[in-house]
């Protein structure tokens, strides 16, 4: 909780008194594990997150036909690296049929992630690995965390819902949040997790269910901070855009509020390194090994 507590007073800082890269905390964020060096969203991808010493574990979240709370950017097999059951990969038109609200957990974790690899990284490694529940997800990074002798990790998790989705994609928000909530409650683990989003919705239902957990709010659109705030209905902990859209004025808006800036996904040195000059509070990237190595002070 400490390093966490301490990112937060970044947020806090008198404006016109900047701490510099070296006085400031950086929360580092592995995006889907880190999608550049192992298959996305998969227990190998996190263990090899924390090695590389990430402060927060960053993944995605689907929901089951059975209603199980599971790993994965997309609502459908992704016919990019999935291979199926007979090992033959899917293709595009079959990807359309995989809905994963359609598909009990037990018949998903039998298609494979990672043997193929991703074309469109191509250091990620290639090993079989499957779409696991979020709950063999903090299980296996709290179990790996003490084993290597390692702080807890930090999770930022975000529900991948969309007004058009509900009822086909995933469930409506509501329930979609329960289900999120009862497993980090029963990990014990909430004082360590951010839920975050693109879909106001979700987020609205986490703050008024458990007013007290982090929140950060993805955006990709050119609104703004204030419309951006408007439309949420509240300040979340984090203001996340994409790093492109991020300005000193975008920063200092959000300082001014007590949020922190923690923008995606930050995968080339130069962008880090102005992000850092610009006073962002983080980075998400898929390259924590890169951005560690190259771009911090």
């Amino acid at each position: 909780m400490k390093n966490y507590l301490l990112l937060l007073s970044l947020a806090l800082l008198m404006p016109g008194s900047p701490a510099t890269a070296q006085q400031r905390l950086l929360d580092i964020q592995g995006h889907r594990g880190c999608r550049g060096l192992m298959p996305e969203n998969t227990i190998p991808a996190m263990r090899r997150a924390l090695d590389l010493g990430v402060t927060t574990l960053e993944m995605d979240l689907a929901i089951s036909q059975d209603k199980q709370v599971l790993l994965s950017h997309d609502p459908a097999m992704n016919a990019d690296f999935v291979v199926r059951p007979d090992g033959q990969p899917i293709t595009k038109d079959e990807q359309k049929t995989l809905r994963l609200y359609a598909m009990p957990y037990a018949e998903i974790r039998r298609y494979d992630v990672g043997s193929r690899g991703n074309a469109k990284f191509p250091r990620q490694q290639k090993l079989a690995a499957y779409k696991p529940l979020l709950a063999e997800v903090i299980d296996s990074a709290e179990a790996y965390a003490r084993r290597k002798q390692r702080p807890a990790p930090f999770y930022n998790i975000e529900t991948k819902s969309t007004p058009v989705g509900d009822g086909i994609n995933h469930p409506a928000p509501e329930e979609f949040v329960q289900l999120l909530l009862a497993v980090v409650k029963a990990k014990g683990i909430q004082d360590r997790v951010t839920v975050q989003s693109f879909d106001p919705r979700t987020l609205q239902v986490v703050h008024r269910l458990q007013p007290a957990m982090r929140t950060a709010l993805l955006v990709e659109n050119l609104d703004g901070v204030e419309k951006n705030l408007a439309r949420l209905g509240f300040t979340p902990s984090i203001y996340s855009p994409a790093y492109k859209l991020v300005t000193e004025d975008v920063v200092q808006a959000c300082h001014q509020k007590q949020m922190l800036v923690i923008p995606w996904t930050v995968n080339a040195v130069a962008d880090a390194r102005q992000l850092l000059l610009q006073q962002v509070d983080g980075l998400i990237t898929d390259y924590p090994d890169l951005i560690r190595a190259s771009a911090l002070p």
